[in-house]
């Protein structure tokens, strides 16, 4: 049941500045802060400065990459020259428990634009919804976090505990800027990452992780094409035996946060190259995708189930068994993450949506990967996930947010924070 707002947070969410809130959004979807891009930075460097403007204090260093990316936990697709770390700290009195609000300003690239009905790096409001890329993963769970924020402190506010906002970079290509900023030192005592969740409370990722499979053929001209072996070819029975994989995988109980979903953890072929002419036979095919991981389950032992899946593959197959196809991993390495459903972050958060929503608190896992497992595995901070709009949206033409949806995270966010670090 929902619980009576205190005077203190009645006038925090009437300092809510959505209009504020909205506008700073756009100037944000305007920057296609592509990974990698001298945008990515540019849009730290404007985080920055708005926060500064705030009154926060603000820690925002250029990242060491070659230390980030010597840590075992590091995992990067894209070449960085620069990369900015950004975080902001809004001092409490001490004597609460600090809570940090961690946010993304990389994007992934807008595709065919012919595909679009809005401009990709424009923020276009129609019918209650905001179109651009980024405007759902993640610039506007950031904003949520910001807004929230600015307004404890319009409202004159003091919180016992610390609050901090962390901007960070790379978390689409395997989160170098949410490791850079842990081991710059900033931690806290519990977090919530702003990525899109549906407004449901989610203690729980999935991981994945990137693979990519090379299948040998033999090259011939095209009119003898039985004189030679298709790699493509070759591969058909390697991508059966991967959905045979995911089938079985899938079947296993994952557990209450995760019953809802047909397949919690999906394998999926996501770019397919092969052969170099229209008329020879292909002598080679790379296809890469990503791997998912369940919570609990041990990444090694998990991956060594896929290399097997291909091996036996090609152990069933004559051409293959004696040239059999390689697997690597590279790239964005998202391990799963999990914090206990009844921890004190999960709690509040949970509540607080109820009383800034009137709506009963989901509690659900999250297929996909994030930088909380970096936040719990290597912060060791507990953590949980909670943003606006459906990761459905995100990653394809049209990307869109509901203005509902900002507001409500908002709301809950002030509340969180309030009662969560405490009120002097």
């Amino acid at each position: 049941m929902p619980q009576t707002l205190t005077p203190t947070e009645h006038r925090v969410l009437a300092a809510i500045d959505m209009d504020g809130l909205i506008a700073y959004l756009s100037e944000l979807v305007a920057i296609p802060s592509l990974g990698g891009s001298p945008e990515e930075n540019l849009a730290q460097e404007h985080v920055a400065a708005q926060l500064t403007r705030m009154g926060f204090e603000v820690d925002s260093w250029q990242i060491d990459l070659p230390t980030v990316q010597a840590h075992p936990a590091c995992s990067w697709e894209v070449a960085r020259e620069a990369a900015l770390g950004v975080v902001a700290t809004l001092p409490g009195a001490g004597d609460g428990p600090s809570l940090l609000l961690n946010g993304h300003v990389d994007v992934v690239p807008a595709g065919d634009v012919a595909s679009w009905r809005f401009p990709p790096w424009q923020a276009s409001i129609e019918n209650g919804r905001i179109y651009g890329r980024g405007a759902l993963d993640m610039k506007s769970g950031l904003c949520c976090a910001i807004f929230a924020a600015k307004a404890i402190q319009t409202a004159g506010i003091r919180l016992r505990g610390d609050l901090r906002i962390q901007s960070v970079v790379g978390e689409e290509d395997g989160g170098l800027g949410t490791l850079a900023s842990l081991l710059r030192g900033h931690r806290a005592d519990a977090a919530i990452i702003m990525e899109p969740t549906e407004l449901r409370v989610a203690p729980a990722q999935a991981g994945a992780h990137n693979f990519r499979i090379t299948v040998r053929g033999l090259a011939a001209h095209g009119c003898v094409r039985e004189e030679g072996v298709s790699a493509v070819e070759k591969f058909v029975p390697i991508q059966h035996a991967l959905l045979e994989l995911e089938r079985r995988r899938n079947a296993r109980d994952h557990g209450p946060l995760f019953m809802h979903y047909e397949l919690p953890n999906a394998i999926c072929i996501g770019t397919v190259r092969a052969g170099n002419w229209a008329s020879s036979v292909p002598d080679t095919l790379v296809a890469e995708g990503r791997y998912g991981i369940a919570v609990g389950e041990d990444p090694l032992l998990a991956r060594h189930e896929l290399e097997a899946a291909v091996a036996q593959a090609a152990a069933d197959d004559s051409w293959l068994r004696d040239h059999p196809p390689t697997v690597e991993w590279w790239g964005g390495t998202f391990d799963p993450g999990a914090t206990p459903v009844d921890h004190p972050v999960v709690a509040e958060l949970a509540s607080a949506l109820t009383d800034a929503t009137g709506a009963p608190a989901i509690l659900n896992g999250m297929t996909y990967g994030s930088d909380m497992r970096l936040l719990v595995n290597v912060g060791q901070i507990p953590s949980v996930l909670f943003g606006p709009g459906d990761i459905r949206r995100a990653h394809c033409p049209d990307e869109y947010v509901d203005i509902a949806d900002l507001r409500a995270v908002t709301r809950t966010l002030a509340l969180t924070v309030l009662r969560f670090c405490g009120v002097v």
